[in-house]
């Protein structure tokens, strides 16, 4: 659970700053259009923030791995990653809105939310395992 954590830490970290300092470009390159209003980029912005939220949360729950609060942890992030593929999936398919880096980032959150799975599954096995 370790590397799922930096890993993500990594991950969302560069995401995070990237929406904080270039929303539009992000958005440009996700949905293939920029975001012209400025209330689209404080929105997006905030949720630079959550992500920078996340960041540190995994960064600091990477040395705890078998904590009931790393398990909530992944378990949030599996909700994050499920979310982001239906939004994104949505975006394309509905709304006919997509950006050179949409399929690349269905691929990773969707790698990512299998990941979170995994790691919950065999944290899952290992305490079955211990009480046996």
């Amino acid at each position: 659970m370790k590397t799922l954590l930096t890993a993500t830490a990594v991950i969302e970290g560069g995401a995070s700053l990237a929406l904080l300092c270039v929303p539009s470009t992000i958005a440009s390159l996700l949905i293939g259009a920029p975001l012209i209003e400025p209330a689209a980029s404080i929105v997006a912005r905030v949720g630079g923030a959550g992500l920078l939220a996340l960041t540190i949360a995994c960064w600091i729950a990477r040395r705890d791995a078998m904590s009931l609060a790393t398990k909530g942890l992944v378990g949030a992030m599996l909700s994050y990653n499920g979310a982001v593929v239906f939004i994104l999936v949505f975006a394309y398919l509905d709304l006919n809105l997509y950006g050179v880096a949409l399929w690349p980032a269905i691929i990773l959150h969707l790698t990512m939310g299998i990941w979170c799975i995994a790691c919950l599954v065999k944290v899952q096995q290992m305490m079955i395992d211990d009480i046996q």
